[in-house]
């Protein structure tokens, strides 16, 4: 499996799927999850639609899946990243299990490349170091890592970017 580090738009790259930093509405917000809605077109919406109805939402620390509609990926898995309030050692496993069903997700649709954005760092206020170190250390654990050929790890932004580039000690 290739680990790599990108600081970029999550919305313009071309993998088998995009992780979206869900909310548990499913139907849009802001940062991450606007732009994917906003790029991605009324498809996603639809498709997020569905799975409201069928199943109320997505619950923190799930993941669900649609098509990408206008992305260059295939799909989108949107998952519901924990707000950093209280209990942080609950709040950080409800973000490592946000990884975990991503992964197996991405497993059960065949997909083997797939971009990671900085999950609950931006309005959920999660600490971007602390989320790095738990974003990183969940996907180098996950039992079924092999099944996947690459994780990108998408930042937005300078900060999560040097966080990230020293954890992983890329030059």
């Amino acid at each position: 499996m290739i680990l790599e580090l990108l600081k970029t738009d999550i919305t313009e790259i071309k993998v088998d799927a995009i992780v979206n930093a869900a909310n548990t509405s499913l139907l849009g917000g802001g940062g991450v999850d606007g732009a994917i809605h906003r790029k991605g077109g009324k498809e996603i919406l639809e498709d997020c639609i569905k799975i409201r109805n069928r199943q109320g939402g997505c619950n923190t620390g799930e993941a669900v899946i649609t098509t990408a509609g206008n992305l260059p990926a295939k799909y989108v898995i949107h998952t519901v990243g924990p707000v950093w309030n209280g209990d942080k050692e609950e709040k950080s496993k409800l973000l490592a299990r946000c990884y975990e069903n991503s992964l197996n997700l991405a497993i059960e649709n065949g997909i083997k490349t797939i971009a990671f954005p900085n999950i609950s760092t931006g309005i959920y206020h999660f600490p971007k170091d602390k989320a790095a170190q738990i974003a990183i250390k969940t996907v180098k654990d996950f039992d079924k890592i092999a099944e996947i050929e690459k994780v990108i790890f998408v930042c937005f932004d300078d900060e999560n970017y040097q966080i990230y580039k020293e954890i992983l000690e890329i030059e």
